[in-house]
C-alpha cells in the first residue's frame, strides 16, 4: 500500500487536542472525504478512512457522467462531540485547515458532526463553503450550488433527503446480496448496531422492503424482538444522537446488553455506528449469513478472514456506505437534480450495479467481496489518472 500524498497533525494551541488531515490522492487537484470528531482519533484511523475515499470515488466512476471522481481525503479531530468545547475546537481546526478547504480538500458530516454544524463552524472560520476547492470544476458554479442547496432543503417524511440517502444505498446493498443468493425480502431478518443517520434510514428503507428489523443497538444498549420491531416508532422516539427513548418499547420488545446485536438471530448484521465493533474476540458470536459494513472500518481485517473461513460474507464499507458522498457529487454536478424520488432511483440503480459487480467480480475471482472491491479500484485508478491527471 502506497503512502498518503499529505498527512498533517495539528495541535490546538489552547488545549493541545489534535486534529488530523490526511490526503490520499488528488484528481484534477481536488480531493473529497468527510470531517469526523470523536475522542480517542488517530492519525492511523484518519490515513485508512482517507484510502477508503480513495476507493469509494473511484468505484462510481462512469465515464459517461458529468461528476468525475475526486481523489479521497479524511479529516479528524480527537475530542467527545458533545464536549462543551468541541464547537469551539472545531472552529479552530478549520480554521488551521482554511487553505486545504479551500484549494484541495472538500469535506463535510461525518461520524460526531452534522452538516448544519460543520457549515456554521466553516462559515465562522471564514469559509465559503466546506465544498468550494471543488467549485473551479463545475461549468456553472452558482447553478450547480443552487442544486445542491435545494436538494439539502427536501424533506421527505419531514426527514432531510441528506439523511437518506446513504441509508437508501445500504439498503439496496442488502437487496442486491439477497437477490444473487436467491433469498427472498420478506421476512428476512436484520439486526441494526446505530439508528443515527445511516442506520436509522437503513432500518426505514429495509422494513419498507419487507425485511424484519428484529434487533436495534444505541448507547443505552439493544432493544430486541424477534417478531419484529417497530421501526418508524423507534425513529421517531430517538434524541439528536440516535438514542431511543425506551418509553417508546412495545410489551414484546426486550432490553438487552449493547452488544447482544452481534448474536441476534438475523440473517443480516448492518453494523452502523462505530468503527472496530467486530474483532476477533466477538466475531464467533455472529451466526447471520452477511454483515454489511454501514459504519466505516467496523469489522477488523483479522477478524473478517475468521468470518470468511465460517461463510460469513461481509459486504464493504467502500462500496456499501459510498451513496452518501456519491449523491453530493451527482447532485452537484448535475447527474441528478434536487429531487427525492430522482436521487432514490439513481443511487438504487448505481449501488446495485456496483454491487452486483463487486459480488460477480469477487465468485470469479475465488475472493472476498472486499478483495473484489480493491481489484476494481486497481483497474479505474489508473484510467482516472491517465484522463485527468492529479493536480490541475
Amino acid at each position: 500500500m502506497t503512502a498518503p500524498l499529505m498527512s498533517l497533525t495539528w495541535t490546538d494551541h489552547l488545549t493541545g487536542r489534535q486534529g488530523f488531515l490526511v490526503v490520499d490522492r488528488l484528481v484534477r487537484g481536488v480531493s473529497s472525504g468527510g470531517l469526523r470528531m470523536r475522542e480517542g482519533c488517530t492519525l492511523e484511523e484518519v490515513t485508512g478512512l482517507a484510502r477508503g475515499m480513495t476507493m469509494k470515488e473511484a468505484l462510481h466512476y462512469n465515464p459517461e457522467g458529468r461528476y468525475v471522481p475526486l481523489g479521497g481525503a479524511k479529516g479528524g479531530i480527537d475530542c467527545d462531540p458533545q464536549d462543551p468545547g468541541a464547537y469551539p475546537l472545531l472552529v479552530r481546526y478549520l480554521r488551521a485547515m482554511k487553505p486545504y478547504v479551500e484549494h484541495m480538500w472538500t469535506t463535510g458530516e461525518d461520524l460526531g458532526l452534522t452538516q448544519d454544524l460543520v457549515d456554521r463552524a466553516a462559515a465562522e472560520a471564514g469559509l465559503v463553503s466546506s465544498v468550494q476547492a471543488v467549485y473551479p470544476l463545475l461549468d456553472d458554479e452558482a447553478t450547480a450550488r443552487r442544486r445542491l442547496a435545494d436538494a439539502f432543503g427536501v424533506e421527505v417524511d419531514g426527514i432531510g433527503l441528506d439523511e437518506l440517502v446513504g441509508g437508501c444505498g445500504v439498503a439496496e446493498s442488502v437487496l442486491t446480496a439477497l437477490d444473487r443468493a436467491g433469498v427472498p425480502h420478506t421476512g428476512t431478518r436484520v439486526a441494526v448496531q446505530g439508528l443515527g443517520t445511516m442506520g436509522g434510514a437503513t432500518a426505514r428503507f429495509l422494513t419498507r422492503g419487507g425485511l424484519v428489523v428484529v434487533a436495534v443497538a444505541d448507547i443505552k444498549g439493544t432493544i430486541a424482538n424477534p417478531a419484529g420491531l417497530d421501526v418508524e416508532a423507534l425513529l421517531a422516539a430517538r434524541d439528536a444522537y440516535g438514542t431511543v427513548d425506551r418509553a417508546a418499547l412495545r410489551p414484546g420488545d426486550r432490553e438487552l446488553p449493547g452488544d447482544a446485536w452481534l448474536s441476534a438471530d438475523a440473517e443480516v448484521l448492518v453494523p452502523a455506528a462505530v468503527s472496530y465493533a467486530i474483532d476477533t474476540a466477538n466475531q464467533g458470536r455472529v451466526t447471520a449469513r452477511w454483515i454489511v459494513e454501514a459504519a466505516n472500518m467496523p469489522v477488523l481485517p483479522a477478524a473478517e478472514q475468521l468470518l470468511a473461513a465460517r461463510g460469513v460474507t461481509v459486504l464493504p464499507d467502500v462500496v456499501v456506505n459510498s451513496g452518501t458522498n456519491a449523491w453530493w457529487w451527482w447532485t452537484l454536478f448535475g447527474d441528478i437534480g434536487p429531487d427525492a424520488d430522482e436521487a432514490f432511483a439513481y443511487i438504487r440503480r448505481s449501488m446495485r450495479t456496483l454491487v452486483e459487480q463487486m459480488l460477480a467480480r469477487a465468485e470469479a475471482d475465488g475472493t472476498t467481496p472486499r478483495a473484489a472491491a480493491h481489484a476494481i479500484v486497481a483497474d479505474r485508478l489508473p484510467v482516472i489518472a491517465e484522463r485527468f491527471g492529479w493536480y490541475r
